[in-house]
């Protein structure tokens, strides 16, 4: 998902047009979570920029989008580019320690 949305509806209020803004978000992100993956791949994993144009967008995690929509909001802004895009995502397994030395034995008297 590539947009702008506007901040700014005539005869709206603006956290009603900002509420409206988030769920089409949220929805996205349900919906492209809800396809099914191919196979050999682990969950769908997102790429994300959110800023007030498409030249001026800031890399944010998925985590970040709302909150980078709200401070535009809060700045006064007319309007806000936010742009999605899936990718397939793959588990990295941490790798285990081998060679951590064991503990020694206490004895307590």
């Amino acid at each position: 998902m590539k947009k702008n949305f506007h901040l700014q509806a005539e005869g709206k209020h603006p956290d009603r047009v900002l509420e409206s803004v988030k769920h089409d978000i949220r929805k996205y992100f349900k919906r492209e979570r809800n396809r099914d993956v191919p196979k050999g791949v682990d969950f769908w994993d997102f790429d994300c920029k959110v800023g007030l144009s498409a030249e001026t967008a800031q890399v944010v995690r998925v985590s970040g989008v709302i909150e980078a929509v709200d401070t535009a909001a809060k700045t006064g802004a007319s309007l806000v580019y936010v742009e999605i895009l899936s990718k397939h995502g793959m588990r990295v397994l941490k790798a285990q320690d081998y060679y951590k030395e064991p503990q020694k034995d206490v004895n307590i008297e």
